[in-house]
């Protein structure tokens, strides 16, 4: 590949490195577990109103994603789509600074989440898009993985940083023991509050490279009849579903586990919170091990993708994270597995720093491989509706996961038991991946980028 396409291949890289905080910061292991232990009146009515959460901006962003990308496919440029999401993303996170300890009314800060994910989320589905675009077909397993693995390199120094200088522990000390910089007040969670802010400020820098190094795919202005065709587009595509049993399976069989695996990312900093009792800079720790691991375990994706193709490196991340699961209902503060430990054991913690270290490979690897089964599937000259579907199957039961954690948490009264649910889900996709050709139905050319 020339010079050029590098560039274009490291700014789309960067695409991942500048929204990798949402994930990392927001979602797992800063403010979900802040909210729940702190913003929320107690961590188990947290963790249920967190899921509510997660639920209905799932099923938003389900209904919306496919549509969006017909009509990005249907003509015009995708940039300013791209922008769009980008300033949900940046207002969404930076309104987290007013989620202040206790707050009678955390409607807002919900309301604020959902609106930075759904940002997140489209801008994801449009990049996504540009993946057969940056390499040869052979290429493609070894590009995503090693896009998703600068994407962890990102969250693990955004990461550093927040436990560094800013988010304090229940002492009101950061990870160095100093209190939060720039003067932010630990008795108000100042420090930790930053996050939100902090997360927006990364992205704005960050996603530079992409606007300046990936060029703009799409011609023109986006047709009056856009909304139409985008429609029109999309129910045929609905409609030959039932006939491509390649990709029906497949966008099944990645609905639920990624369902599950998003559960796992939403709720285990929650748990490690409610459940061992750990404070926010411990989850930290706990983030920066799984995302150190994450990015590893992309690269070796990566290239075991390029060498053996997606399918295998799918059934072996999702044996793993079944593995942890049960690991997780089995474990806690008391317990190893079921087996009892002695009161103020650390094997607990040991226990669950092994599985932060495996759900950030596993998970960052099956999302990587993910990526590149899509590509496979996918109809070249439909390749955003394929995202937007693809989208689809991982929001359109997005509402479930969280639902069946917030249902089983409420019902049982127990953190451990809301996690079991995610068990089956995982099955279940594993299942579904036998009715999937590694090619995709074959009917379809593949017509790799020139070189520029």
């Amino acid at each position: 590949m020339g010079r050029t396409n590098q560039r274009r291949i490291w700014g789309w890289y960067f695409f991942d490195w500048a929204n990798q905080p949402y994930n990392t910061l927001l979602l797992t292991f800063i403010f979900g577990p802040y909210f729940a232990s702190a913003v929320a009146s107690d961590p188990v009515r947290g963790q249920e109103i967190w899921g509510w959460m997660l639920s209905a901006t799932g099923l938003c962003i389900a209904l919306l994603a496919p549509l969006l990308g017909a009509i990005a496919d249907s003509g015009g440029k995708r940039r300013p789509w791209i922008v769009l999401w980008s300033a949900l993303y940046l207002g969404g996170s930076f309104a987290l600074w007013w989620a202040v300890p206790g707050m009678d009314n955390t409607l807002p800060i919900l309301l604020a989440f959902a609106v930075g994910m759904i940002g997140l989320e489209f801008g994801i589905i449009f990049t996504n898009a540009m993946l057969p675009d940056l390499a040869p077909r052979s290429e493609i397993g070894r590009v995503s993985g090693s896009g998703w693995a600068f994407g962890y390199v990102g969250g693990v120094l955004s990461l550093a940083v927040m436990l560094l200088l800013l988010a304090e522990n229940d002492a009101g000390v950061t990870l160095i023991g100093q209190p939060p910089a720039l003067g932010l007040d630990p008795g108000m969670r100042e420090g930790t509050r930053a996050v939100g802010p902090f997360t927006a400020l990364w992205y704005l820098v960050f996603v530079i490279p992409f606007f300046l190094w990936v060029p703009e795919t799409g011609k023109g202005r986006l047709p009056p009849d856009a909304l139409r065709r985008g429609i029109t587009d999309l129910a045929r595509t609905l409609r030959s579903l039932p006939r491509r049993t390649s990709l029906s399976a497949w966008l099944g069989s990645s609905m639920l586990y990624r369902d599950a695996l998003n559960g796992i990312y939403a709720f285990g900093g929650i748990y490690a919170a409610g459940v061992l009792g750990w404070s926010i800079v411990q989850i930290g720790v706990f983030g920066i091990m799984a995302a150190i691991t994450g990015a590893i375990f992309c690269w070796i994706g990566g290239r075991a993708d390029r060498r053996l193709g997606p399918r295998p490196v799918i059934v072996t991340s999702i044996l793993a994270l079944i593995g942890v699961c049960l690991v997780v209902v089995l474990t806690d503060r008391s317990r190893v597995l079921g087996l009892p430990v002695a009161e103020g054991s650390s094997l607990p913690d040991i226990v669950f720093y092994i599985c932060g270290g495996l759900i950030g490979g596993a998970g960052g690897a099956l999302q990587a491989a993910s990526r590149t089964m899509m590509v496979h599937q996918a109809d070249p000259a439909r390749m955003t509706e394929a995202f937007g579907l693809y989208a689809l199957s991982g929001k359109a039961t997005a509402f479930l996961a969280p639902a069946l954690v917030a249902a089983t948490t409420a019902i049982t009264n127990d953190q451990g038991m809301g996690v079991l649910p995610l068990m089956g889900l995982f099955i279940l996709g594993l299942v579904l991946l036998v009715w999937v050709k590694p090619e995709g139905e074959g009917t379809k050319p593949w017509h790799a980028p020139e070189p520029r």
